[in-house]
C-alpha cells in the first residue's frame, strides 16, 4: 500500500548567522561536530541533537524506501518559526525556509510535498508569503503553530491569514510549540509528554470557539499529535459548553462536537485503542498516516500501528494515503515510482 506521511520534518544543512544580521539573539544554528551529527543550538546553549537524515534528502529517500514510505510532507522544526522576532527579520527567516524545502521538492517531486512557514507575528507579511508559497513556490500549504506568542488561534489578528489560506486553496498544519507551563515542568521532558497534547487541544478549542471554521468551511485544517489531549476531553468540553454557555459559547453558540469530521487528524497515538477511538470519533476519512520522523517521539516505522490493526485494506489505505491526498488537494494520486 502507498504510504504518505503527512508529519515529518526537515533543516537545511547549514543556516545563516542571524544573530550577526539582525543584531539580536534567539536565533537557531547548526553547529556539525561529526560525520552525520549535529547540534541546534540557540544563543550557546543545546537545544536538540539532530541527524543527517534531518538535511540530507539522499539519506531521507533511503530510510522512506527502507520503511515503504511513497510520499513525505516536509515542514520546517517548530523551533524555527520564530514568532517571538521582528516581523520583516522572520519574514526573511521563512523565505530562507522555504526556498530550501521548494528546492528538495523540486529535486524529488513524486517523493515530497512541501509546507510553508510564515511570519504569524504579522499577519500582512505572512499573507504575502502565504502567496508567495502557493502561487511561486508551488507548496501544498503551510505549517503553523498551536499559538501565536500571546494570540492564541481564535484571535482576530489571525484571522486574515486562515481568509487568505481558504481562498488559495492552502492546507494547514498545526504544530504544538513552545508549550505552556514549560517553566514547572523541567524534569521528565514533561513538556513533550504533557505540554504537546494540552498545546494541540487548546489549537483545536481556540478555533472551535472562536468560529474559525464556522466562518471558513472551506478551511482545511491538520492537527499533528491526533489532536493531542482533545479526543480524550471532548466529552468534557461539550459538557463544559452545555453548563456555562456564558462562559464557553461567547464567540460561537455551535455545539463543539458539531465539528467533529470537519478538521484532520495525524495519526501519531501509538496505541492501537487510541487510534480505533480516533476512527470512532472523526471518521478514517479524517485521519492521515503521521510519524514525526525523523525524531525520536515519532513512530520509528511510518505507518507501522496502523498496518497492525484488523481494520480492512480500504481503510488502511485511507489513513495510510488516502486522506493526505484530499487534505493536500492532490486531485489524483502523484505518479509515485521507483525513481525520483
Amino acid at each position: 500500500m502507498q504510504k504518505i506521511d503527512v508529519h515529518t520534518h526537515i533543516l537545511p544543512k547549514t543556516l545563516p548567522d542571524l544573530k550577526a544580521k539582525f543584531g539580536y539573539g534567539g536565533w537557531v544554528n547548526i553547529e556539525h561536530h561529526s560525520r552525520g551529527c549535529a547540534r541546534m543550538m540557540i544563543d550557546g546553549k543545546h537545544f536538540r541533537d539532530v541527524e543527517e537524515n534531518v538535511w540530507d534528502s539522499d539519506v531521507r529517500l533511503h530510510e522512506c524506501d527502507a520503511n515503504s514510505v511513497t510520499m513525505q510532507v516536509l515542514s520546517t522544526v517548530p523551533v524555527l518559526f520564530s514568532y517571538w522576532a521582528g516581523g520583516n527579520d522572520a519574514l526573511d527567516f521563512s523565505r530562507y525556509l522555504n526556498d530550501h524545502i521548494a528546492g528538495v521538492v523540486a529535486d524529488h517531486p513524486q517523493r515530497f510535498v512541501g509546507l510553508g512557514t510564515i511570519p504569524m507575528q504579522a499577519p500582512d507579511l505572512a499573507i504575502k508569503e502565504l502567496e508567495r508559497c502557493m502561487k511561486e513556490l508551488k507548496l501544498a500549504g503551510i505549517e503553523i503553530g498551536s499559538h501565536v506568542n500571546d494570540w492564541n488561534l481564535n484571535d482576530e489578528h489571525l484571522f486574515p491569514i486562515f481568509q487568505a489560506a481558504e481562498e488559495l486553496g492552502a492546507a494547514i498544519f498545526v504544530h504544538p510549540w513552545d508549550m505552556m507551563g514549560k517553566e514547572r515542568m523541567p524534569k521528565y521532558w514533561l513538556p513533550w509528554l504533557v505540554g504537546m497534547p494540552a498545546e494541540v487541544s487548546l489549537a483545536i478549542c481556540s478555533m472551535i470557539f472562536g468560529g474559525v471554521f464556522e466562518r471558513l468551511p472551506g478551511l482545511r485544517v491538520a492537527f499533528a499529535h491526533g489532536g493531542g489531549a482533545f479526543p480524550a476531553t471532548i466529552g468534557r468540553i461539550e459538557h463544559g459548553f452545555n453548563v456555562r454557555p456564558d462562559l464557553v459559547a461567547v464567540d460561537n453558540n455551535i455545539n463543539p462536537k458539531n465539528y467533529l469530521g470537519k478538521f484532520y487528524l495525524d495519526s501519531l497515538v501509538h496505541d492501537k485503542s487510541m487510534l480505533k477511538y480516533l476512527i470512532e470519533l472523526v471518521g478514517e476519512e479524517k485521519i492521515a498516516l503521521g510519524s514525526d520522523y525523523p525524531f525520536p517521539l515519532g513512530e520509528a516505522t511510518p505507518g507501522s500501528l496502523i498496518e497492525s490493526m484488523e481494520l480492512s485494506d480500504a481503510t488502511k489505505q485511507r489513513l495510510l494515503s488516502g486522506t493526505a491526498l484530499e487534505w493536500l488537494r492532490l486531485d489524483t494520486e502523484p505518479p509515485f515510482g521507483e525513481g525520483s
